[in-house]
């Protein structure tokens, strides 16, 4: 026995008007899809052009950044002639830095702290005998993070030698005081220092300056790091943190 589906005329009208508002909703859906398709390959362009773009304007700073610290060093050795062997063993050290770690994105902390006590060594040179020059380093060696490639090179710099830029290094009242940490995954700066009377703080046009410093540190670390610089009375401070391990999360979900 048959079963016999009857399809009346009302049936036949629905499915013919229904028709064209499938028809419309396939050809809005490929729309929309080959639209969210176009969005996605702009959007991919524009970050493959912003990260060129980046890597121009860091490579722009580094290019002015090595000349001026390379001749900061030779100034400081040259003044110091009596002192010339400890000089030139720091300064090789600085410059093994300068010329070959420095093209790499990123070093260790444990590389730029290195160096940093190097540059600071050499900087020693300038300062009266009784001038009061403290280093702290917290730096635990035993942190994970301590020896993983998540410091910019050279992004210590700035702050070093503006302390002895601008602190009168013959006067016995003043100093600079200079203490590098890494505290819960978090690299910290800071670097204090008497302002001198005798030399105003300004900057100077062949300095590297703040302004670069926090447009690399935008550009690299984004929202990982503070950045603060103030005076206090007579003292200027610098402080600079980096949260590492969030910057490395960064790193690792961006490929």
């Amino acid at each position: 026995m048959g079963i016999f589906l009857q399809v009346t005329p009302g049936i036949v009208i629905l499915s013919l008007l229904a028709l064209p508002a499938c028809i419309a909703l396939a050809i809005v859906s490929i729309t929309l899809k080959k639209e969210r398709k176009e969005k996605a390959d702009m959007e991919k362009k524009f970050t493959e052009m912003e990260l060129k773009i980046h890597a121009l304007e860091l490579d722009t700073i580094k290019y002015k950044l090595n000349p001026h610290l390379f001749k900061n060093t030779l100034n400081s050795i040259q003044s110091h002639a009596y002192q010339t062997y400890y000089s030139l063993d720091k300064l090789s050290n600085v410059l093994d830095f300068i010329l070959y770690e420095s093209e790499r994105k990123f070093v260790s902390l444990k590389e730029e702290i290195e160096f940093a006590l190097s540059l600071i060594e050499i900087n020693r040179l300038k300062v009266s005998p009784l001038f009061n020059l403290s280093i702290k380093n917290k730096t635990d060696e035993n942190h994970p993070l301590y020896t993983q490639q998540l410091v910019a090179p050279l992004i210590t710099t700035d702050l070093i030698e503006n302390a002895f830029k601008h602190a009168d290094l013959q006067n016995e009242s003043a100093f600079i005081a200079i203490v590098f940490e890494l505290k819960n995954d978090t690299f910290s700066l800071t670097v204090s220092n008497k302002i001198s009377t005798a030399a105003p703080m300004k900057k100077e046009k062949s300095g590297f300056g703040k302004p670069n410093l926090k447009k690399r540190l935008d550009i690299v670390y984004k929202n990982n790091y503070r950045l603060e610089q103030f005076a206090e009375g007579d003292v200027y401070i610098s402080s600079l943190k980096i949260d590492l391990l969030e910057h490395k999360n960064k790193m690792l979900a961006a490929g």
